[in-house]
């Protein structure tokens, strides 16, 4: 489904039309100052009133990014939502997708059920936003939340009468693509909509600014989506295929993957690279085990531990390169590539069976799990020799050592503390002027750090929002 399509008006569009003019009117018509909601409208700022809506009367927005993604989880609703997003069945599944984890909508998710607790105990903070047809722009979570407490009614501010599907589309990613307190994007469904600006041929830097991002963030996003999207295709057989979903849980490992292949110079060592980190990424290794795969990891480690069953078939490459001095010849890099995408290849096709769950032959799924599980611990017994290759071989990195050093420093210091409250020797005073000066590093080291690090990680976003003063 395309952002511009026109997904057309529910069945009780009248009748909310209806109910919004007299909502309204009555709102103006009141005493007291009505409530108002401002947002953002075809690019300007625009303030419009808030009205009490009955719940059931509203739709969810079948065309809402929030679980664009998930909507593959079933492709026969999915493909009933395209036919008819209005229907009954439709609204249910989009209700059902709103309450489930993004990455795996067969399980509730803990944050939706935060939500609908702090509905139950503090009522509705913050108003919605519909369009006159009843359709929910934003707030179709909290919708679902106040439905399953039974509550009758919720807030919502109301686009104005003009607002069309592209305008909605629009309204939508200004205000949820943007972080809150509430429940954030999936990251998935954050790069579906960064693609969609895209295809609007929206520049970078327009996009950038919408999605408080820079443009090197935005680049790198796209650049992860076009590897996944890759990676699904070939996963893809005549059954099965990993959805977009299924990478839900991989950010921080992709945004990794994405600064090691682009500071690599040369490209046959950063395809070598990538092939193998993505490998361990879809067998769901940890981000610091796949960390320690290099181009080199297939030759020096993985090779040798693999089963000749578990070695895929490759057809005949160029011809073998001789290394002087060694009397041995071996493959040439375009070969290692070849043989690095069919491992790659297997990998994905093993767990687009095993994901397929009920839906594929149960001794075609354990044949699956078992040798995905087998592929497994060979390569965790190869990382295992990597990272300790790596951490004999590598050059001592002061700025990582030392904050490990301060870390192990500030974990004695707990205990210290603990200690000194139950003999009442703290000097509480000192420990005072100590951490004030512990803020003023802390302060330096955030403000270099993000000097230093043109795409930050979690930890570095962290630093950078702990320390970094607010407007």
């Amino acid at each position: 489904m395309k952002m511009s399509n026109d997904l057309g008006v529910p069945p009780l569009a009248a009748a909310n039309r209806a109910l919004v003019e007299q909502r309204l009117a009555e709102v103006r018509d009141g005493r007291g100052v009505p409530e108002t909601l401002k947002i953002e409208f075809r690019g300007q700022p625009l303030v419009v009133e808030v009205i009490d809506m009955p719940v059931a009367q509203l739709f969810y927005n079948p065309g809402t990014h929030r679980i664009r993604a998930q909507r593959s989880y079933s492709l026969e609703k999915d493909k009933a939502l395209d036919v008819d997003p209005w229907s009954e069945e439709s609204q249910e599944y989009l209700h059902y997708l709103l309450t489930t984890l993004p990455a795996d909508p067969e399980k509730r998710d803990g944050r939706f059920d935060d939500l609908k607790k702090s509905l139950e105990d503090y009522t509705q903070l913050e108003p919605g936003l519909i369009t006159r047809d009843g359709v929910l722009v934003n707030g179709n979570t909290r919708r679902a939340a106040l439905k399953e407490l039974g509550r009758t009614s919720i807030r919502v501010g109301v686009l104005p009468a003009s607002c069309t599907w592209a305008d909605i589309h629009a309204v939508e990613l200004t205000l949820q693509l943007r972080q809150d307190r509430r429940r954030d994007y999936s990251y998935i469904n954050h790069l579906i909509a960064l693609e969609e600006q895209l295809t609007l041929g929206r520049s970078l830097a327009d996009i950038a600014r919408d999605f408080h991002a820079s443009v090197k963030e935005c680049e790198r996003d796209a650049w992860i989506l076009a590897e996944l999207r890759e990676l699904i295709r070939r996963s893809s057989s005549d059954t099965f295929a990993l959805r977009l979903m299924d990478f839900e849980d991989a950010k921080e490992k992709l945004f990794e993957l994405h600064r090691a292949v682009k500071s690599e110079k040369s490209k046959d060592k950063a395809d070598l690279l990538k092939e193998f980190r993505l490998a361990a990424i879809v067998l769901e290794f940890a981000k610091t085990d796949v960390r320690v795969i290099g181009a080199d990891f297939h030759a020096r480690f993985l090779d040798q531990r693999l089963p000749e069953a578990l070695k895929p078939a490759v057809a005949a490459g160029p011809a073998l390169v001789s290394i002087p001095g060694l009397n041995r010849a071996v493959p040439s890099a375009g070969q290692d590539v070849a043989v690095a995408r069919a491992l790659t290849d297997k990998v994905l096709k093993l767990r687009a069976v095993e994901v397929a769950g009920e839906k594929a032959d149960p001794s075609e799924r354990d044949r699956a799990s078992s040798t995905k599980e087998h592929l497994k611990e060979v390569f965790n017994e190869a990382i295992e020799f990597a990272g300790r290759d790596l951490r004999v071989r590598k050059k001592r990195q002061a700025a990582p050592d030392r904050v490990l050093e301060a870390c192990k420093d500030l974990q004695q210091c707990i205990t210290d503390l603990v200690m000194a409250r139950g003999s009442g020797s703290l000097d509480q005073e000192a420990f005072d002027d100590a951490l004030i000066q512990l803020r003023e590093v802390m302060n330096q080291l955030g403000k270099e750090a993000g000097k230093s690090i043109e795409l930050p990680g979690e930890g570095v976003i962290w630093l950078h929002a702990a320390t970094v003063p607010r407007d």
